[in-house]
């Protein structure tokens, strides 16, 4: 039987990003859609390789309004979304010293007005809650109770498994060599399987939507994967962390947290780089186990479990890229999602969702994540 090569909507990269997306199509009656992946499998990069939290403080205002709004749907997922549940309420432990410290201060009445459920804490506070914890090396600490650990593989599973129910289709091994744009209008894609046309072509490439943005004559949006490293390893001697939140120190870049009966840290690397395969250096994995010894003695690993990297992407101004190209009509941009893509899939795959279907969002002001700020 020969396979279709007509349809509504193709959806480039079958990421969080993507699948999230086409699931709230398919909400929205729209079903005639072609998910393409380049890998053997979805998810391989970013959403595969992601230790995904939820964690309702960011620095940027714009990407904290969309993880709040995101969190009701993990916390009350529609029914029969998923059979587990999406999020562990572990709890989040933000730690800080000096200007970021005053930062957070600085910000508690902005995640009171949010609604989001946090306790400031001092260093002797945080020593009690986690003592294997240096306090010097903070002035003061936030505790998001009501966050934490996202169940990734659920979530992910779940937003493909409704869609392909649905009617959505899913192919993978199959990777973009060109985009077709009649009068600035994009038409369709070609790939190594051959031409596709469609109404919309939505960007959801991850740390390759840069470069497919390029082959469609689009804004000049810049967007650059990062390398983001973990390690994993057993608790030292009797050391239980099962129960511990997820602990994070920004001000001398170290995160921690339990993780399949044992540890994971990264040491919040930021590595530019072109989109790739990515994989640990093991500088960064010295630095880890450094910084491992500075703020958390107890906790030095003996040896590793295991070591990996993935790629967060972003654009110029840490905002998200979300809608329709000002220059290449009916090209939909769904990237730059950085760090927060898991944490703020469903709000922002029902945003791209409705101005896919309907042009508009009343969801959120769709302004802050255009595209066509970028055209200055």
């Amino acid at each position: 039987m020969e396979k279709k090569d007509n349809f509504e909507v193709i959806i480039i990269g079958c990421g969080i990003a993507g699948a999230s997306c086409a699931y709230f199509l398919a909400e929205k009656g729209i079903t005639d859609i072609l998910m393409i992946e380049r890998e053997e499998q979805p998810g391989y990069h970013s959403t595969g390789r992601s230790a995904a939290v939820i964690v309702e403080f960011e620095p940027i205002p714009t990407v904290q309004d969309l993880i709040v709004k995101s969190a009701k749907f993990f916390r009350n997922p529609p029914e029969g979304f998923c059979e587990n549940p999406l999020l562990e309420q572990s709890g989040i432990l933000l730690m800080f010293q000096s200007q970021l410290w005053k930062f957070a201060e600085q910000s508690a009445m902005r995640l009171e007005s949010s609604g989001v459920k946090f306790k400031l804490l001092s260093p002797s506070e945080v020593a009690s809650m986690m003592p294997v914890i240096s306090p010097e090396y903070l002035d003061g600490a936030m505790y998001l109770s009501e966050d934490g650990h996202i169940d990734v593989h659920e979530l992910f599973w779940s937003y493909i498994r409704h869609s392909k129910r649905r009617g959505v289709e899913l192919r993978c091994n199959v990777e973009v060599k060109g985009i077709n744009v009649e009068r600035d209008k994009c038409t369709g894609v070609v790939t190594n399987k051959g031409k596709f046309k469609a109404k919309w072509v939505v960007n959801a490439a991850g740390a390759w939507a840069g470069k497919i943005g390029k082959l469609a004559n689009t804004a000049p949006i810049k967007l650059v994967p990062y390398r983001r490293t973990i390690i994993s390893f057993s608790p030292p001697g009797d050391i239980d962390a099962s129960g511990w939140p997820h602990a994070v120190n920004p001000s001398y870049g170290l995160y921690f947290s339990p993780e399949s009966g044992g540890i994971c840290a990264s040491p919040m690397d930021e590595d530019p780089m072109e989109p790739c395969d990515a994989y640990p250096d093991e500088l960064v994995i010295a630095q880890t186990v450094d910084r491992i010894g500075k703020l958390a003695p107890p906790l030095v690993p003996r040896s590793l479990r295991r070591k990996w990297a993935g790629l967060r992407t972003f654009a110029q101004d840490y905002a998200f890229v979300v809608g329709e190209d000002p220059l290449t009509k009916r090209f939909f941009w769904l990237a730059g999602q950085g760090g927060s893509g898991i944490e703020t899939s469903p709000l922002v795959g029902q945003i791209a969702a409705d101005l896919i279907a309907e042009g508009r969002t009343e969801l959120f002001n769709s302004g802050l994540l255009s595209p066509a700020r970028f055209l200055g």
